[in-house]
């Protein structure tokens, strides 16, 4: 294990590692950034700052404008741009690799080694013709929902700042550019194992195999209930791997179900090793609740719809373990272990959703599945009506507070709601039948702390892409006070919090979102 530093550092002062560099040029393409003209902030992230250990003015250090606008190095840096391929929209893509974004390398933090990137630095020999670079619009909405979901408590790579400048780039018109400084434990995806399968070498495949094994020892362990893991073969440590994975993908879309969060694009080349939600594009946090949801016009089929992105994580995980054939001599244990997705997702399903519903006094092991009907129920009622997802759960978690003081009527806010009540006053009368056996003062603080108040709704997302189009980052500082705290009242706050605006419906968000 690498030894954490303290607290409190500049960004100088950091001790770079860079083990992914150290893979050789196998697996990446040593290059500097393109220098970007006139860069200045434009935004920050003070909650990752802190977990990384930087000075709350490590911003104004000489030279850190510079090295995260890709006009300088930081001193022990390694930039490069790693190679994949992919998967995209059930697909082969044949070679991606990173086009516009740009490795700096690995630092040691107080929260253990994390790798950090420069995404919109300019074209990479895995540009595929294009310019490299991220418009100002694209990398707010990255910037913001990275925060947004860490403040979910949802795995995510995250963002520690923004630099904008006045180069023009053509996307759907004329924008401007922009660089994000993103970080991640690690931004390793699928793609890496496929790009090395499919190209059959198996000796590179190995070694990313065993650079990754590394990266997540202490999960394994965990996961294996194991002190060490020298007593397994490599090939064990292969198929726990893949578990482990399959195991963390069913939390995380569990995670995803729960808040109404639709990734819009879930190619293989997006998806992370470590179960990490990656690359947002065409993102959206549902406003009337829809299971078929589309959030990407790009998808014309639907295939990324919010109701199918679980059985897409399913089969994005089949690929990965095709991709780890030639490692695994019995195909059949790579089925077995991927197979844990299917098993463990419901049980994840229904812990998210007795959190939201704050059913504390949980049925035991054997009868899994008891409160599923339940959830399942209201589920259909908010889809028949198409109520706002966020709004709702929010609004019952506060009804639940309210009932000792007011009885039935503390839910007529939630009625409310719905057009056509009937079916879910039917429902209610289940579920307060399913409250007799909890503590309602202990259900009612587990929901509100389990359905957050703030989303990063499409049309706050876009009022704060308008505003830094017009070099205002108010907004974007507006949105990160409560985002990064989603689950508290924010008085003053309310209308980050209430239904779209009418203008919001004709919002179309794309892949170059």
């Amino acid at each position: 294990m690498t030894e954490r530093q303290p607290s409190s550092l500049k960004l100088s002062e950091f001790n770079w590692i860079n083990r992914f560099a150290q893979l050789g040029d196998t697996f990446s393409t040593p290059l500097s950034a393109t220098a970007l003209p006139s860069p200045r902030w434009m935004a920050f992230s003070r909650p990752l700052a802190q977990e990384m250990g930087l000075t709350d003015t490590w911003m104004e250090e000489p030279g850190v404008l510079e090295a995260l606008s890709g006009n300088a190095v930081l001193k022990g840096s390694a930039p490069l741009a790693s190679v994949y391929s992919g998967h995209q929209f059930g697909h082969w893509a044949g070679q991606l690799g990173d086009g516009r974004a740009l490795y700096l390398g690995e630092i040691v933090s107080p929260v253990g080694p994390l790798e950090i990137q420069l995404k919109g630095a300019g074209p990479t020999p895995y540009s595929r013709r294009a310019d490299g670079r991220a418009v100002l619009r694209s990398t707010v909405r990255e910037f913001l929902c990275s925060e947004a979901m860490a403040g979910l408590g949802i795995p995510t790579t995250r963002a520690l700042c923004m630099v904008s400048s006045p180069q023009p780039v053509y996307r759907e018109e004329l924008e401007t550019a922009a660089v994000l400084t993103r970080v991640a434990p690690s931004f390793i995806r699928f793609g890496h194992f496929e790009h090395f399968a499919a190209n059959q070498n198996k000796a590179a495949l190995k070694t990313l195999a065993e650079f990754v094994l590394d990266l997540v020892e202490e999960q394994l362990k965990t996961h294996l209930n194991l002190s060490a893991l020298s007593g397994l073969s490599f090939e064990e440590k292969c198929l726990a791997f893949l578990e482990l994975t399959a195991i963390n993908y069913a939390k995380l879309m569990s995670q995803w179900q729960g808040v109404g969060f639709c990734h819009g694009v879930m190619n293989t080349d997006n998806m992370s090793i470590l179960g990490l939600t990656m690359d947002y594009g065409p993102f959206q946090f549902m406003d009337a609740f829809d299971p078929q949801h589309i959030c990407n016009h790009s998808d014309h089929e639907g295939r990324y719809r919010y109701a199918q992105q679980p059985q897409i994580a399913y089969w994005n995980l089949f690929c990965l373990g095709q991709a780890f054939a030639s490692l695994i001599e019995d195909t059949e244990k790579i089925v077995n272990a991927l197979s844990l997705f299917k098993a463990r997702l419901p049980l994840e399903v229904e812990r998210v959703y007795q959190s939201k519903l704050g059913l504390l006094h949980r049925a035991s092991p054997q009868t899994v599945g008891a409160d599923t009907p339940l959830a399942e129920g209201i589920l259909q009622v908010l889809a028949q009506e198409r109520v706002d997802y966020s709004i709702f759960w929010r609004q019952l978690s506060t009804a639940v507070l309210n009932v000792p003081r007011l009885g039935r009527v503390a839910f007529q806010g939630v009625n409310d709601l719905f057009l056509d009540a009937r079916g879910f006053e039917s429902w209610l009368d289940s579920y307060l039948d399913r409250l007799k056996s909890e503590s309602l003062e202990a259900s009612a603080q587990c929901m509100l702390k389990s359905n957050p108040k703030f989303v990063l709704r499409n049309h706050l997302c876009e009022t704060a892409i308008q505003a830094a189009n017009a070099g205002d980052a108010s907004e974007i500082e507006r949105l990160m006070h409560v985002l990064s705290t989603p689950f508290d009242e924010h008085p003053g706050f309310e209308s980050f919090a209430d239904h779209p605006p009418h203008w919001a419906q004709s919002l179309s968000i794309s892949c170059s979102s």
